[in-house]
């Protein structure tokens, strides 16, 4: 379920790509003044364009006020030379686009329903920095809700390709470049270090810019997903959840995530509560 979702998505990221060429294609520059062309303002452009709308200063009405381009500057962007056959293929677009959707939310929805048995596990991986309840559902997917399967955090680094590699010849290692592991979990570690490293004040960040003037910048994102990945193994096998070691540079910003995670966990149907400890808001999973 986890890795048909995962296809949908890349086609879904294609599918965005191709909206973009076709958009250029007519001379409509609306991904300069948007940033996420295929969110609430986005859509509503769009579905409007493909039914025939091709007046630039109606078009930038739809757009909402909370945008960070003017009205001008969105009409402006909208002013194109779009013909019969861009707003056919437009159309055409968008319905895929939607069945995308639909499918994409009907596969999380049966991996939270197999996976509710385990939602405390699930809960404890998805508040780690970097990660989310997809990630989490997927990581568990995976490698197991315990990681029984690995010894220790050691050989699962091993197993998914993020620890160092040892090609030693006469007493010198001549390269230390990751192994070939588990391509799905290895992308899933990549994609949460890129994530961690963002969050200021936080150890992983530290842990990124310690290593960053030494191993340069992929060197040190490896690093980082080698950390998680020791982590994931922790948390799953020692069925433990993890505590920020960085500094509290935001409070706000960890109740905000914290909130948000919530919301992403509720909606794919897990019963989670808020709790404080130390004022600090805290998913927990309830029975």
């Amino acid at each position: 379920m986890t890795r048909g979702r995962l296809q949908l998505v890349h086609e879904r990221v294609r599918l965005q790509s191709q909206l973009e060429g076709l958009l250029e294609e007519a001379r409509i520059k609306l991904s300069s003044v948007i940033s996420d062309l295929l969110g609430v303002s986005g859509r509503r452009i769009l579905e409007a364009l493909s039914q025939g709308q091709t007046d630039a200063v109606k078009l930038a009405e739809l757009g909402d006020d909370r945008l960070q381009c003017t009205k001008e500057q969105l009409a402006d962007a909208l002013r194109g030379a779009p013909e019969a056959g861009h707003l056919q293929l437009l159309k055409l677009h968008l319905e895929r686009l939607k069945l995308l959707d639909e499918q994409i939310d009907q596969l999380s929805q049966m991996s939270a329903t197999a996976l509710k048995k385990h939602q405390d596990a699930v809960v404890r991986l998805a508040a780690v920095p970097g990660f989310g309840a997809e990630s989490a559902q997927q990581m568990i997917a995976e490698v197991g809700v315990d990681a029984e399967a690995f010894a220790s955090a050691g050989e699962f680094a091993s197993w998914t390709g993020v620890c160092p590699g040892s090609d030693v010849s006469a007493e010198e290692n001549h390269s230390s470049r990751c192994p070939k592991g588990n391509r799905y979990v290895r992308r899933i570690l990549s994609e949460a270090a890129h994530a961690a490293v963002k969050k200021k004040g936080g150890h992983f960040q530290n842990v990124f810019r310690r290593f960053l003037p030494k191993l340069g910048y992929n060197g040190a994102i490896w690093v980082v997903a080698h950390r998680l990945a020791r982590l994931v193994w922790k948390i799953l096998h020692d069925q433990v959840s993890y505590v920020e070691q960085g500094q509290d540079s935001d409070p706000r910003a960890r109740q905000q995530r914290a909130r948000k995670l919530t919301r992403a966990l509720r909606k794919l149907g897990y019963s989670v509560t808020l709790t404080e400890i130390n004022s600090r808001l805290v998913a927990e999973a309830s029975t």
